[in-house]
């Protein structure tokens, strides 16, 4: 299979599947292409065990083995899809809420990690599953941040009260910055950084601060550039070329020096979608803008969602697999309640937040594919499938049930708010 070949058999199968969602299953987009992927995966296993000589499952397999989910996704469509979704979040309204979200996507990440770690270690020790104590931890790590494109494509189809969506999209478009650099710190202690280096609080504060600050400090620069470039053009063609171009450039800078590339894009975008949209694009050229970016995130969605649920091929999922992912999801939840109300609960006093804040937050804290891309990364050890396991399971869940319920607490959170004195 040639690269061409993979990308055209995803963006056909991505395009029916959006097409037969839209007129039958009426899912949101995200959910519908992934609830097409698992009932591939799983038609194709139905088959192949009533007819084992077709290989129909082990044929997809192999295809799917040939796709580097964890590169696909962290080098490749993830600053596009955080470059366009931080492009359409209000910047007044994310430094109004500034406190909450910086605190969730960093103090949040961490209690979650830690609540999920120790969590783990005693489920997985219950179930006779063998795993390092700081394996648990990078499982709290992977799975601890909301993703952002899982959030924003389920944000999309809602109507959210302003408020309550930028807390919720702000959050998600930065913890998972926070997310990977825990990751990264707790898999390096763990034994699995790079020639197993010895990890002590300097290297961690250093780690932090290219990471973290570097990212910014990448976007921040990028889309100074490209904002005075596209402050000089009239031309839509050449300014959309242009933010292309930045998220390429920042992306790739950031790689080479480790810092955050989601957080440079985020940025980046950021910068793009308020100021650049305000002083440096005419109205034709906004339109435009909007629309190549919007079919971008389309398109790039469709066919991550479709993977994602394709890669259920791809998990070696064990004998045990059903009962660590039952257990792990109530877990994911405790831990993601606690990480949402403690901070909340010690700036009530100094702000105030809408009703049911606490509920929407933490019933809103969806995985993704970051999580699933992360935990493919991890190197070999003892309990690595049931992390796999307990990966795409609470994943999974979180983007079926999590993501088809939200709505409804929502509007039962706003008629309760509208309904208050």
């Amino acid at each position: 299979m040639t690269i061409l070949n993979t990308a055209t058999i995803l963006i056909v199968l991505a395009a029916l599947f959006s097409y037969l969602n839209f007129r039958f299953l009426k899912f949101p987009s995200t959910i519908g292409l992934l609830v097409a992927g698992l009932l591939s995966s799983c038609c194709m296993l139905a088959i192949d065990a009533l007819v084992p000589s077709l290989t129909l499952a082990q044929n997809l397999r192999e295809t799917i083995g040939q796709i580097n989910f964890t590169a696909f996704l962290m080098q490749g469509l993830l600053g596009f899809l955080l470059f366009a979704g931080a492009l359409h979040v209000n910047l007044g309204d994310l430094l109004k809420n500034k406190w909450p979200i910086l605190t969730l996507s960093s103090i949040g990440v961490l209690i979650s990690t830690a609540v999920i770690g120790f969590g783990t270690a005693l489920l997985f020790s219950f179930l006779a599953i063998d795993i390092p104590l700081a394996y648990c931890f990078v499982f709290g790590a992977l799975i601890s941040p909301t993703d952002p494109v899982a959030v924003l494509g389920i944000m999309k189809s809602l109507h959210v009260p302003r408020r309550l969506e930028t807390k919720v999209s702000g959050e998600s478009l930065l913890n998972d910055g926070f997310g990977v650099v825990a990751f990264a710190i707790l898999l390096a202690i763990a034994g699995g950084g790079h020639h197993g280096e010895h990890v002590d609080a300097m290297t961690i504060v250093r780690v932090f601060l290219v990471e973290v600050v570097g990212g910014i400090g990448i976007g921040l620069a990028g889309g100074l550039v490209v904002y005075h470039a596209i402050k000089g053009v009239n031309e839509h063609n050449l300014e959309i070329m242009l933010s292309v171009a930045l998220v390429l450039g920042i992306s790739c800078t950031a790689f080479a020096v480790h810092a955050s590339a989601p957080l440079a894009c985020v940025v980046a975008g950021l910068m793009i979608g308020n100021h650049g949209r305000l002083y440096a694009m005419s109205d034709a050229t906004r339109d435009a803008v909007d629309l190549f970016w919007s079919f971008t995130d389309y398109i790039l969605n469709a066919v991550l969602f479709l993977l994602l649920g394709l890669e259920v091929l791809a998990i070696p999922f064990n004998r045990s697999a059903g009962l660590t992912i039952a257990a792990v999801i109530p877990l994911v939840l405790a831990a993601r309640f606690i990480c949402v109300a403690i901070p909340i609960g010690l700036m009530k006093t100094k702000r105030t937040f809408m009703p049911g804040t606490i509920k929407v937050l933490t019933w809103g804290g969806l995985r993704g594919g970051i999580s699933v891309a992360l935990a493919l990364s991890l190197p070999e050890f003892e309990g690595r499938s049931a992390v796999l396991n307990a990966t795409y399971g609470v994943v999974i869940f979180s983007i079926i049930v999590q993501g088809l319920t939200i709505g409804r607490l929502i509007r039962s959170v706003s008629a309760q708010s509208e309904a208050a004195p």
